[in-house]
């Protein structure tokens, strides 16, 4: 017999031997159901428009079923303007309105197509699932039109009447986003985010709102998202690093407009210090026009300019205050012979290609001034004390982790640090010495305690260092780089330096020992699991593949961003994982003018159908089952007394 006191609170919700074996009647039934379908997502990097439309459009698979469905009786411009409804409700409904399209008989259709599309797409889950997805003050009438029973002649007549007072009274319109949003709902049952939802685009605050809003999400922190968790912590660098990749993209609008970041002290002081210096090297790239906070280019070449000097300020204190990160070398201020205009590096003299650092005291190259500090210190408030951003940053915490082990699947955005030889590379704290996933789990606290530790100890600050250390580091498992050399990019020509060498991971995961060693690390199956990830675009147009190392390993960032596209080739990868098989979609770059329906493709078909029972939704199930078994024995041996009305 189990624990008594759990059986006992567990009396509380099936007080009587009748409702403990209904539910393991029913827990029991729902094992025997298809898997639900898995969407994997990576680098998202602000690109909110694409997003959310590949969201809403389940990346082309929601197309599909109508064609199932609908492909021999329409034509296909109906088929897309179905498509578009289901998206898109509001606008699509709103645009019908002011054609004057929108008639009784155009919404009876409409509804009879939508609930058609919505029986396929709930087809694999329970009733009670379904029902809890509805709207509330439509749910009885969505779930009557979805059971209709076409062979009775009387029920046809229910239907009818069903669908003719929805449109009598006025409520056609709300009826058919409900109807929409629910084939949202039901397609997509669990989505995986593998990192870097911020940077480069213009606005990941909404990519946040809309993961907020989604049933069933969770996210495996890039470096980019830990940039910004390390900003919300107060983490002088890491808000420095933010401020400088905005700009640098031009992405004024999610700083000011998202989340009410003031620049203006920023601003007043870059037009000031750097105002008779063109900035030429600081010249953003604009990938996106600001809607809400336009800004001269060369006065975001200025704000460009003055944070990245800080941040290398910044970034060289910390590193000296902190050893372990053995990144001495990343001093680079300190490295510049400032009379001659050279830089050192790794040992080797090169010409800089700028030379004017008002702000810069040869002497003591990492000191602000007084007018840094000053600065430094609002714009750490504006992050500080930001509901906004601290809500969408508790989302992170709350539905992410470093990595995540689900259905046979190891997801993480990075890699695992590893050496040449293969074997988990090692990194030693306070003298001990962490790596594979006991170093993964380390990661995941400190980045825990930066944000959560209330008392302002050695270790929460040791904790909020560390987040930049993970942007950066060379042992970092989100970054996976030997360095970054942000400051050769800026001031160095020759290409060779600014070249990032890569984690011996990133070779040896391509061939499936590799993976396999990786898979047993933390506890998943050799056959029939695999790793996901993002972080490094895979380039189509050169002839590279996602799938790796005999269908192990799946790398999924194809390149979002429209900062990637030119060399990728597309505009983004969706791994789809349903009960049948894995597939690929293959997108090409958004236009929201354009109906595009990406390539799908097949990776690997499963050897059975995949029940809820071979998931770890069933396994938990079946842990639930087995609990209410001994809850129902202890009723039938008296140990527990039901509680009958």
């Amino acid at each position: 017999m189990r624990d008594l006191a759990y059986l006992m609170l567990m009396s509380r919700e099936y007080p009587t031997i009748k409702a403990a074996s209904s539910e393991i009647i029913n827990l029991t039934a729902i094992q025997g159901l298809p898997k639900g379908t898995e969407y994997f997502f990576s680098d998202l990097h602000g690109e909110h428009e694409a997003f959310i439309h590949l969201l809403r459009s389940a990346s082309g698979i929601i197309r599909e079923k109508i064609t199932e469905t609908f492909g021999h009786i329409i034509p296909e411009n109906e088929e897309v303007e179905l498509a578009n409804l289901i998206y898109y409700p509001d606008r699509v409904l709103s645009q019908c309105q002011q054609e004057g399209r929108v008639s009784d008989d155009w919404q009876r259709i409409i509804i009879y197509r939508l609930v058609q599309i919505c029986k396929l797409v709930s087809s694999k889950y329970t009733r009670s699932k379904v029902r809890k997805r509805m709207p509330p003050e439509f749910a009885y009438i969505i779930d009557e039109l979805l059971h209709v029973d076409y062979n009775d002649d009387n029920k046809k007549i229910y239907y009818s009447e069903i669908i003719r007072s929805i449109i009598d009274i006025g409520v056609g319109d709300k009826f058919i986003i409900a109807l929409c949003e629910l084939i949202q709902n039901l397609t997509i049952d669990n989505l995986h985010i593998i990192g870097d939802i911020y940077d480069r685009g213009p606005r990941a605050d909404a990519i946040m709102n809309e993961l907020m809003q989604f049933h069933d999400v969770d996210i495996q922190w890039g470096n980019h998202d830990i940039s910004w968790m390390g900003a919300a912590t107060g983490n002088l660098a890491c808000i420095c690093n933010v401020l400088r990749i905005a700009i640098s993209y031009n992405s004024f609008d999610v700083l000011e407009d998202g989340y009410g970041i003031n620049l203006r002290p920023l601003s007043m002081f870059a037009a000031k210090v750097y105002h008779d210096d063109p900035c030429e090297r600081f010249a953003p790239l604009i990938l996106d026009e600001n809607i809400y906070d336009a800004v001269d280019p060369g006065l975001a070449a200025k704000m460009h300019k003055a944070i990245a000097i800080i941040q290398f300020k910044v970034e060289g204190e910390m590193i000296k205050r902190h050893p372990e990160y053995e990144m001495d070398g990343r001093r680079l201020l300190e490295a510049v012979d400032f009379k001659r205009g050279v830089v050192t590096v790794e040992g080797k003299e090169y010409s800089m290609l700028d030379m004017n650092f008002p702000t810069i005291d040869p002497k003591d190259p990492l000191k602000l001034s007084k007018e840094e500090e000053e600065l430094l210190y609002t714009l750490c408030l504006s992050f500080k004390h930001n509901q906004l951003l601290h809500k969408h940053i508790r989302f992170l915490y709350s539905h992410g982790s470093l990595y995540k082990c689900y259905n046979s699947n190891l997801l993480y955005h990075g890699c695992i640090p590893m050496r040449e030889d293969g074997s988990f590379d090692q990194i030693v704290i306070d003298g001990v010495s962490y790596a594979g996933k006991a170093f993964m789990d380390y990661v995941d606290q400190k980045v825990q305690n930066a944000y959560f530790m209330v008392q302002e100890t050695q270790e929460k600050a040791d904790a909020r260092d560390f987040m930049w250390y993970l942007w950066c580091g060379s042992k970092s498992p989100v970054f996976g780089k030997g360095k970054m050399t942000t400051f050769e990019h800026y001031f160095i020509e020759e290409p060779a330096a600014h070249k990032e060498p890569m984690n011996p991971y990133y070779k040896l995961s391509l061939k499936e020992e590799y993976c396999d060693k990786i898979l047993e690390e933390f506890g998943l199956k050799k056959q029939g699991s695999h790793i996901i990830n993002g972080h490094v675009p895979v380039k189509i147009r050169e002839g590279e593949s996602p799938v790796k190392a005999g269908g192990k390993l799946f790398i999924i960032d194809g390149g979002l961003s429209k900062a990637y596209q030119a060399r990728t080739g597309i505009a983004g990868y969706t791994l789809i994982y349903n009960s049948a098989h894995l597939a690929l979609a293959e997108h090409k770059p958004f236009d929201p003018s354009k109906e595009s329906t990406p390539k799908v493709s097949i990776v690997e078909n499963m050897k059975k159908r995949v029940m809820v029972a071979d998931t770890d939704k069933g396994t938990e199930l079946a842990g639930r089952i087995a609990d209410l078994k001994e809850l129902v024995a202890a009723y039938r041996e008296g140990i527990i007394k039901e509680k009958l009305q």
